[in-house]
């Protein structure tokens, strides 16, 4: 997940350049961009937490923070395992708290709702106004193959919540109108496009 640092969505999104997602080539783990049919598949489940895994996980926190962005799920690195990482602390000065679940599932979520600006990593520099259940319990396996469970508010809440969707086949603009979502893909279309051309 990409935070939108505050750019508001009711001005016209504007196509990224080049430069403005160099972290698409420089990156530890190559990120897929949609449309990408990869994107679009369910991702399955880890029962045997390997080695490559951890190191598929490191990876993908690496590539988090390079890219910068605050949460990433494999299937946007090409892996269809149920992995996401995930670390939203942004404050300056705050001590960063990577996560890295395996199989990650909801367990219970509010009734209240919070609206945020999402972006993603996968859709550079696109973003709107996502509606999600505001607090969510979730349960996963870590990275030392411990179960673990967690109360998760606010933007943890919409991060663990939009990267789980990732692992699902969901993008955070599938809650879009058909309108807006096609114009989104029209931009990624044409983005892939001129970088393909180089």
């Amino acid at each position: 997940m990409r935070q939108a640092n505050g750019i508001s969505f009711s001005r016209k999104p504007q196509l990224a350049d080049a430069h403005s997602i160099a972290y698409i080539v420089r990156m530890k783990r190559n990120i897929l961009l949609h449309p990408d049919p990869r994107l679009k598949k369910v991702a399955k489940p880890v029962d045997d937490l390997t080695d490559e895994l951890r190191a598929l996980a490191d990876d993908m926190l690496q590539t988090m923070y390079e890219a910068p962005g605050i949460g990433l799920a494999a299937p946007q690195v090409g892996n269809l395992n149920r992995l996401i990482v995930l670390d939203c602390v942004k404050e300056e000065g705050e001590k960063p708290r990577p996560l890295i679940m395996f199989n990650p599932l909801i367990k219970a979520s509010s009734d209240e709702q919070n609206t945020y600006e999402e972006g993603c990593l996968s859709l550079p520099d696109l973003y709107a106004d996502v509606t999600r259940p505001k607090v969510v319990d979730v349960e996963w396996i870590d990275r030392d193959g411990k179960l673990q469970t967690e109360t998760f508010d606010g933007l943890w809440a919409t991060c663990v919540q939009h990267e789980i969707d990732h692992l699902n086949g969901k993008l955070f603009i599938d809650y879009l109108k058909p309108l807006k979502r096609q114009m989104m893909t029209r931009k990624m279309v044409k983005l892939k496009r001129e970088l393909a051309r180089g």
